[in-house]
């Protein structure tokens, strides 16, 4: 599996990107703002985030499973969050601009698995030198809310961040998160959760006759409004004002970092981290159907 991104499904919010429609459900419009922190930090982060990975990997049995992916081990972990930066750094270096027919991508795989760790420290390398020549505000094609290139800069920290996490995780670790990393992939999920129908096909089922879900952190600012509507759903653009006229239906608050966590299925609603009030069958139905 030398030229082609891995992209084995594990039932989890794993994130990848693949493939997507280019048009979201109701409130899922194109952005031509930036959005949350300035690229310079997502392209910083990565560099950070693949090095945290690779030191919670090294010397470790990547046959290790990796229980918030079932089915994965750590070389199978690593492998995807390697060749996504790999991918991504292939999609920003040549400044597509129509949804690729291929994703096809020379990984350069190591010749044994314990080459695996280096391998992955080398992808974040090749991304670092993408993002040095590439001009963030440059048109791209996306899957997403944000048709620039920093959106795949963005994504790119996402995937790094959250595998790190799963790394620690199976390895026996305690995760970490930067609070201010967390809220900015909070919003990076809620953005573009109305565009990934075609790899997320349960979000979909996401529709209803205005039922609110409002996502607060709690130790910072972050304040997320999702709307269903019968078309699709959809962040509200003003949930802070929201807050004041009307009551969500259903809310999860808690720390930035608990917050990514549930919503990427590595953190259960009952978690003590949590504060989930309102409709219970509401709360299920978006952890049943978000799955990314």
């Amino acid at each position: 599996m030398d030229r082609a991104v891995d992209s084995n499904a594990n039932g989890n919010r794993d994130g990848h990107g693949g493939e997507a429609r280019e048009t979201g459900g109701a409130g899922g419009e194109r952005r031509d703002a930036p959005l949350g922190l300035a690229p310079a930090i997502h392209c910083r982060a990565v560099m950070a985030e693949t090095e945290r990975f690779v030191a919670a990997v090294e010397g470790a049995d990547l046959a290790t499973p990796v229980p918030s992916c079932p089915g994965w081990t750590l070389v199978d972990l690593i492998r995807h969050t390697g060749s996504v930066q790999r991918m991504f750094s292939g999609l920003l270096r040549q400044r597509v601009q129509e949804r690729p027919l291929t994703r096809d991508t020379a990984l350069e795989l190591p010749a044994s698995e314990d080459g695996y760790p280096a391998w992955l420290r080398a992808s974040a390398q090749v991304a670092a030198q993408v993002f040095a020549d590439t001009d963030p505000d440059a048109p791209m094609w996306v899957w997403g809310a944000d048709p620039h290139a920093r959106f795949w800069m963005r994504r790119m920290l996402c995937e790094t961040l959250m595998h790190r996490v799963d790394a620690e995780l199976a390895v026996g670790l305690r995760p970490v998160i930067d609070p201010a990393l967390a809220a900015d992939a909070v919003d990076e999920f809620l953005v573009n959760l109305p565009f990934a129908a075609s790899f997320a096909p349960g979000t979909a089922e996401l529709r209803g006759q205005g039922e609110t879900i409002r996502f607060r952190c709690t130790d910072r600012a972050g304040e997320w409004l999702i709307r269903l509507r019968p078309d699709g759903f959809g962040l509200d653009p003003s949930p802070a004002k929201a807050a004041g006229t009307e009551s969500a239906d259903a809310t999860v608050a808690g720390p930035a970092a608990d917050l990514l966590l549930f919503l990427y299925g590595r953190l259960d609603r009952g978690a003590d981290a949590l504060e989930t009030s309102g409709n219970d069958g509401l709360l299920q139905r978006w952890v049943t159907n978000s799955a990314f």
